[in-house]
């Protein structure tokens, strides 16, 4: 039987391989899109809520279910003059995972709906994100306000909300549309200053201020890294 011996050049070129190789991996890991899906619709079935997800009533019944559409797993809301959410606790910095994604669809407007008033603040979708500081960034695809808009609607103490307007009246109804948002650049332009961690996220839906019907579907929901 043969015995084979390294020089110590061999050993020398197997050790800087090893060491570009460890470098190779830690420089990928270091540089990979990270990624925390909130509301995963991975393996929904039965009609079982999302895991963590807590429903919270404010008026009225809430309507809530998980289905398919398009053969997609989705949420579905539907509010008759009523409010509701579903809320989990998170923690994430916006440092490190600044933008927000998610698809939603909207298939009934509440009637009027506005949120830039209060007897009118109805709408069909929203993604609210809570901070540790008590400031609050809701998404909103509102009835009537113009996409884009972006102000402050809070009116409860030492609660503060600002409301973004990411879709706007029934142009797009009963079509999937794909959101992102730089949650820490919002953060800032809202409050003018650095955004803190990211506590909580809220999905909700009213239209009991107008006393008409809304409705609504929610995909998948993920802070990310980039949005490649």
């Amino acid at each position: 039987m043969g015995v084979t011996v390294r020089s110590p050049l061999v050993r020398v070129h197997l050790k800087r391989l090893i060491l570009i190789a460890i470098f190779v991996f830690t420089l990928v890991a270091q540089t990979a899109p990270l990624a925390m899906v909130v509301l995963n619709t991975t393996g929904w079935y039965g009609g079982r809520m999302p895991a963590g997800w807590e429903i919270k009533v404010n008026h009225g019944r809430p309507v809530v279910s998980v289905c398919k559409d398009a053969d997609t797993a989705c949420l579905h809301l539907l509010s008759v003059s009523s409010s509701f959410a579903l809320e989990k606790s998170v923690d994430v910095d916006p440092a490190q995972l600044p933008y927000l994604t998610w698809s939603w669809k909207v298939a009934r407007l509440p009637g009027g709906g506005d949120f830039r008033k209060a007897s009118t603040d109805d709408q069909a979708a929203q993604l609210l994100v809570v901070f540790t500081d008590r400031h609050i960034i809701s998404y909103i695809w509102d009835t009537d306000a113009p996409k884009g808009a972006m102000e402050s609607v809070s009116s409860i103490p030492l609660l503060r909300i600002v409301a973004v307007v990411c879709e706007s009246g029934a142009g797009q109804a009963n079509q999937w549309i794909a959101e992102s948002r730089n949650v820490a650049a919002d953060y800032t332009r809202a409050y003018g200053k650095p955004a803190p961690r990211v506590k909580g996220l809220r999905i909700q839906i009213n239209s009991q201020h107008t006393g008409t019907v809304a409705e609504s579907y929610f995909g998948e929901v993920a802070f990310r890294s980039t949005l490649q």
